[in-house]
């Protein structure tokens, strides 16, 4: 996917240090930020408070900045720089809830950091992406569209509607069927087969049973 002219912008801007680019990055990426922080949490069966969501976001626009925005100059505009942050947002996200739930479950008044990772071998966020783009191509067109603006850019249900010109009611349907053909993708197994209607009972001439004539009085 192309990187849109105002992303491109807005990125060189932030990279040659310009003023007001950074409050501008917030401004238009802070919303992608705290959808990825609920639904990931959602995903996780992780309660936040609202302290809790600032914190993270927090987190997450310092590690974009550190070491001169490292994170934003290894993008390689192979997607659209909302889908790159809601990679890079997810795995900190993680990371952090990883650390909180250590911290509620431990007895000591101190537990050391550490960084949590879904996989045994640490990601970076150009390999997230990948693999999230070749989970989408195994979707049909529409509802890969769907998923993306919904799952990765953070868009709402109206404004999915708006955009891809679908009734505001079908999007949720078509997301439950796209995570159900993901899952079994990623289990390895096949979707469930649909059910097969019960057959009903016919008599072997192929004609509707008639019930049998009573006997006429006096007669067997």
């Amino acid at each position: 996917m192309a990187l849109i002219n105002v992303d491109l912008e807005l990125l060189q801007r932030c990279l040659q240090h310009k003023p007001g680019s950074w409050n501008d990055f917030v401004d238009r990426f802070l919303g992608v930020i705290y959808h990825v922080i609920h639904y990931t949490a959602y995903l996780r069966s992780h309660p936040l408070r609202p302290e809790d969501v600032e914190d993270i976001a927090s987190e997450i626009l310092l590690q974009i900045v550190a070491n001169d925005y490292a994170v934003l100059r290894q993008f390689r505009a192979n997607s659209s720089l909302a889908t790159y942050l809601t990679v890079i947002a997810r795995r900190i996200c993680v990371q952090q809830l990883s650390r909180r739930t250590s911290q509620l479950k431990s007895d000591s008044a101190r537990i050391p950091d550490r960084e949590s990772d879904p996989s045994p071998a640490r990601r970076t966020g150009l390999e997230e992406l990948e693999e999230v783009q070749k989970m989408l191509r195994k979707l049909p067109a529409k509802e890969r569209e769907i998923v993306r603006l919904f799952y990765l850019e953070g868009r709402s249900y109206e404004e999915i509607s708006i955009e891809l010109k679908v009734p505001v009611n079908s999007i949720g349907p078509v997301l439950n069927r796209a995570k159900q053909r993901l899952r079994a993708e990623s289990d390895g197994s096949p979707p469930p087969p649909p059910k097969s209607p019960t057959p009903k009972p016919s008599n072997s001439s192929g004609k509707i049973p008639r019930k049998p004539d009573r006997p006429v009085d006096g007669k067997n």
